[in-house]
């Protein structure tokens, strides 16, 4: 029997008595599944090992996800939150500046950072997938990244007044959208040269404002060369 002062091996907080609805049993075979995989990968990771970490019953993978591809698929869709359909929502409201635009794809970007070690988490199964692709990868690509990237693209197209996204388009996305994956990918790099940076929500938010407007500064520049081209080509 577990004692009372028990330790919650996701969180490390004291562990809570499971409630009677079974959002705790579920919230916590997500959460264990997530680091299990991250660590293990998909292949090497079984439901019997994740149902026993949770502590709950093998029966309830079925239950709240029908096996374990759609936990794992879970793994991929729920811990950081959001939807991609959010941010490509935003880059098509008509009349919306470029600047509010892109401070609402930062923040939308950025956001989950404030989770912490679950983030951590989330990009070593990322990075994994990358390493040994399942179905998912196909489907995160599509859904989670093409999306958006189309969407910025032609938010930039608009904006730029040109016709069709080139390969300049496609490098200005990039760069643009490389501002916010770069504080996943460099996480430990800054919390040991300038823990400050990531330490609070507050922290996060400061982050969105300043991407914000070096991504700002990004369109700035590919304006300028455009129009230097177009005034050659004269």
């Amino acid at each position: 029997m577990r004692g009372m002062n028990a330790r919650d091996p996701i969180t490390q907080a004291p562990r809570r008595a499971p409630r009677s609805d079974g959002a705790e049993a579920r919230h916590r075979l997500l959460h264990t599944a997530l680091r299990l995989f991250a660590q293990k990968g998909f292949s090497k990771t079984s439901t019997r090992e994740i149902a026993r970490e949770a502590g709950v019953n093998i029966s309830a993978i079925s239950y709240y996800f029908g096996d374990k591809e759609g936990l794992y698929a879970a793994t991929f869709s729920e811990p950081m939150g959001g939807d991609s359909s959010d941010l490509v929502a935003a880059c098509n409201v008509p009349g919306q500046s470029l600047e509010d635009t892109l401070r609402i794809c930062m923040v939308s970007m950025i956001d989950p950072l404030k989770q912490g070690e679950i983030v951590r988490q989330c990009i070593q199964l990322h990075m994994r997938e990358m390493l040994e692709p399942t179905s998912r990868w196909a489907e995160e690509l599509e859904r989670d990244i093409k999306g958006p990237h189309r969407a910025i693209a032609d938010l930039l197209c608009r904006h730029l007044k040109v016709e069709r996204a080139d390969d300049d388009i496609h490098r200005l996305t990039f760069a643009i959208t490389g501002l916010s994956m770069q504080l996943y990918v460099s996480q430990d790099f800054i919390e040991a040269i300038r823990p400050s940076l990531l330490r609070t929500p507050r922290a996060i938010d400061t982050w969105a404002d300043r991407l914000t407007g070096y991504a700002l500064a990004l369109v700035e520049a590919e304006a300028a060369r455009r129009n230097a081209e177009r005034k050659l080509k004269k």
